[in-house]
């Protein structure tokens, strides 16, 4: 079995064939799909999703930095809400972080509202799911002073350096999420996680974005993922059936999910 800790199939992206994707997804063993939220818009297209395979989808609540503008104290207010009324529905909280690359225009905001998720997590003993884009120093100003037993979760879509990595390692409890972009030949993340033993990762899909390489500017799904557990085998010279047993338990131990 495996598992895509982070793909967003509630997506339009998805809104022609779904039902098929997820077939396709259970047919080459991904046989449990985590979904993180982004926005109040998301909220209700996700627990759908939820409702009807509610052996397969399991749902976080977050906010996503790249959705946090003029309206992310009212976004964020709504997501707490809908997280305090329903917590035991939530595996996680997430999609949280920074994220510099497109907008820098309400840094100070991001910071804000990624903190304030943080706090809720660690009162709510979840894990969280961060999303990290050209800022990394300003998560971890954020986290090392949040860093206790408490704190655990996922830096999705890692794509940082080793230094990093080891930076995301020494706190509490957190592993790396790994997708598409090993498996691209440019992004040379494969010398960084051949140094990463693989109890510190998990997969991930982040469908409908970044496919690995034979779909490389196509949509990604989540039945992709055998790609990135095939190079990661590739990368630590290992069976993928072992990729598939340690990656599989480190999810379902940090997410506390009964296989």
């Amino acid at each position: 079995m495996l598992i895509d800790t982070h793909t967003h199939l509630y997506s339009e992206e998805f809104e022609q064939d779904r039902t098929e994707m997820i077939e396709r997804a259970l047919k080459n063993g991904v046989e449990k799909l985590l979904l993180p939220n982004i926005d109040v818009e998301s909220i209700q297209p996700m627990l759908d999703l939820v409702e009807k395979y509610p052996t397969h989808c399991y749902p976080m609540m977050g906010l996503h930095p790249g959705y946090i503008k003029e309206d992310w104290e009212s976004q964020l207010a709504q997501i707490e809400s809908e997280f305090r009324n329903n917590s035991s529905k939530y595996i996680a909280i997430g999609e949280i972080g920074m994220d510099l690359y497109w907008d820098k225009t309400f840094v100070k905001e991001q910071a804000i509202a990624f903190e304030r998720q943080v706090l809720l997590a660690k009162e709510f003993d979840l894990p969280i799911i961060i999303h990290a884009r050209e800022a990394f120093d300003e998560i971890f100003e954020i986290l090392d002073q949040l860093n206790d037993e408490k704190l655990k979760g996922i830096f999705h879509c890692f794509t940082g350096n080793l230094e990093q990595a080891n930076h995301i390692l020494k706190y509490g409890d957190f592993l790396l999420g790994i997708g598409g972009v090993l498996t691209y030949k440019k992004a040379a993340l494969d010398e960084v996680i051949q140094h990463i033993d693989l109890q510190h990762l998990v997969l991930e899909t982040d469908a409908p974005y970044l496919p690995p390489a034979p779909y490389r500017g196509k949509r990604n799904e989540s039945s992709y993922l055998v790609y990135t557990a095939e190079k990661l085998a590739d990368v630590h010279q290992v069976k993928l059936t072992e990729v598939e047993r340690i990656t599989t338990e480190n999810a379902l131990q940090l997410f506390n999910i009964k296989n």
